[in-house]
């Protein structure tokens, strides 16, 4: 069914609405995995107007008004992006602007507390609870959004709202509307090519154009004391249970022997634990280099700290790399799963420092390792 709906859905037809509304409230990660996120991730503006119409079977859709900024402005709420990757690529370019652009007022990122820890040593920043319920229904994700509007009543506040989960992309205002500002990750100005735009520079030219300030992504997490002999790198293999980013066979264990061949000390986030810490382990222990890994178990914002520390950094498409790009930590991203080469390039790293984006669907497991060897040995 999610294929027939994705279909209906882009060439504008008749929907299955009694189905889509069971999948919703009973199968809701199938909903959002199958139906939501492709029109998402493409990145297609047809795509983007059949999901406000998917969205119309539990909300209306009314036209809001364009914001203005308030003469007076005590309190500004920035709502997370959920997913720690994007609170770093895109979240924390409206943090760094909004400290500009209001140096009295309040900054409060809205979200949960690990998306709070990357930026713990920053003072400017405030935190204000608001875990979304990644697990739930439908409806009751729409009444999360409700539910927020009320408790978000500090008086001479606005609303930045970076295309958050939270608001289901944009449809439920958490503010008076004249008060909400929405950017649409989804939507581009007519003078940007759609096929090579990232999202960091549009979300700058987005932040500047609306607010006159251009943000910069960062992060500032607690420091994680790292005494390892170096030089050091840090590498990330997770793939958060979607094995299609991961490159097959040997190439993990394969990746840490050569890493292991030109650092001291490696640090390798063992993930979410369960299979995917298993696995890490596993090629490890297949790589011989054991006695120069050093795993990190604790937060991610704890290994973000980590990765800003190191030399070099090694991934899959994951927050690692976003982390990297915002430390100005020399970086290689593989992906390997990425739906399409404009999800890529809106979604590759972008910083100050050295990154290299390998497109690994386009490579055999080891062509990929010589490509990272010829990065590492500086010949590309």
């Amino acid at each position: 069914m999610p294929d027939d709906v994705l279909a209906a859905l882009r060439r504008g037809g008749n929907l299955p609405v009694d189905a889509l509304r069971t999948l919703g409230e009973s199968h809701p990660a199938d909903f959002f995995r199958l139906i939501v996120e492709p029109l998402a991730d493409s990145f297609d503006p047809a795509d983007a107007a059949a999901y406000k119409r998917l969205m119309q079977l539990w909300l209306s859709s009314e036209p809001l008004p364009e914001p203005e900024i308030p003469k007076r402005v005590d309190t500004v709420y920035v709502l997370s992006r959920v997913t720690l990757g994007a609170d770093i690529k895109i979240t924390s370019i409206f943090l760094d602007a909004m400290k500009q652009r209001f140096r009295a007022s309040h900054v409060v990122l809205v979200g949960s507390r690990k998306s709070a820890d990357l930026f713990a040593l920053d003072p400017r920043i405030k935190f204000f609870e608001a875990t979304y319920p990644r697990d739930a229904s439908v409806s009751r994700r729409i009444a999360f959004a409700h539910e927020l509007r009320t408790r978000l009543r500090s008086p001479n506040s606005i609303v930045i709202d970076p295309d958050s989960r939270i608001t289901q992309l944009g449809l439920i205002p958490v503010c008076n509307p004249a008060h909400y500002f929405h950017f649409n990750s989804r939507a581009l100005p007519a003078d940007v090519d759609a096929d090579s735009a990232n999202l960091t520079h549009v979300t700058e030219q987005w932040v500047e154009q609306t607010f006159s300030r251009r943000g910069a992504a960062y992060i500032s997490p607690d420091r994680i004391a790292n005494d390892t002999p170096g030089p050091r790198a840090a590498i990330s293999l997770g793939v958060g249970e979607n094995e299609s980013k991961r490159v097959p066979g040997t190439f993990e264990s394969d990746l840490i022997k050569l890493v292991a061949s030109r650092f001291a000390t490696i640090w390798i986030d063992r993930g979410i634990g369960g299979e995917e810490a298993a696995r890490v382990t596993a090629a490890v222990a297949a790589s011989g280099a054991a006695s120069q890994v050093r795993f990190w178990e604790g937060s991610f914002a704890g290994f973000a700290s980590i990765i800003a520390q190191s030399d070099r950094y090694i991934g899959y498409d994951s927050a690692g790399q976003h982390a990297a790009a915002a430390a100005a930590t020399p970086l290689i991203t593989v992906f390997a799963g990425a739906p399409s080469r404009r999800f890529r390039k809106r979604w590759s790293p972008a910083g100050s420092g050295p990154i290299h984006v390998i497109d690994a669907a386009m490579l055999t497991p080891f062509a990929c390792l010589d490509a990272i060897a010829a990065v590492l040995s500086h010949k590309a």
